[in-house]
């Protein structure tokens, strides 16, 4: 069985994730903590890291199962036929969550200098390494939604396993907490 991204009704993420799990599904719902502020109080909720997204594990012959759960609304791919999402990628995303680094959405990058963290927390993980703000940025993409997410890391603990690009990226380019790329 492979992953694959499913696109949920608008605020559904959570609700859809439940259902599925309940039908003894394995579902990833990547959530990060966000600061909110409601009048003249603050607090921290968890949102969906993709809002509108999350990935399940199934056959993709047997999709009818996942279909049928309120809030799913498609199984992303091209046209009726669904693309698996790199299971590599998703390890990625977990591997950032789990480090408790501070992370921010970023513009999905297809260029750039290919990384690999070698010390730390997330040693082993892959991703874009960018310059913003006199910080170096791990970005991690995931490719079948066209979206990535950006962590905070030491220029020291990466090595360089791609091609490289010229660009870096730009203050502009960073998305700050709340937008969605």
């Amino acid at each position: 069985m492979s992953w694959y991204a499913l696109q949920t009704r608008s605020r559904y993420e959570k609700q859809a994730a439940r259902l599925l799990q309940e039908k003894s599904l394995e579902v990833f719902l990547p959530l990060w903590r966000v600061q909110r502020k409601w009048n003249t109080s603050q607090r921290v909720v968890e949102l969906p890291l993709f809002a509108g997204y999350l990935f399940c594990s199934f056959d993709a012959e047997n999709r009818h199962q996942v279909l049928a759960t309120n809030g799913i609304v498609r199984v992303v791919g091209v046209g009726q036929t669904p693309v698996p999402v790199d299971v590599e990628e998703l390890d990625a995303i977990r591997k950032v969550l789990d480090s408790g680094q501070p992370l921010s959405h970023y513009e999905y990058l297809q260029s750039g200098d290919r990384v690999r963290i070698e010390r730390g927390v997330l040693s082993g993980t892959e991703g874009v390494l960018v310059q913003a703000r006199n910080e170096h940025r791990l970005v991690i993409s995931v490719t079948l939604l066209q979206r990535s997410v950006a962590v905070t890391i030491d220029r020291d603990w990466v090595s360089v396993i791609g091609p490289t690009a010229t660009a870096e990226a730009s203050p502009a380019r960073l998305i700050g907490p709340g937008r969605q790329p």
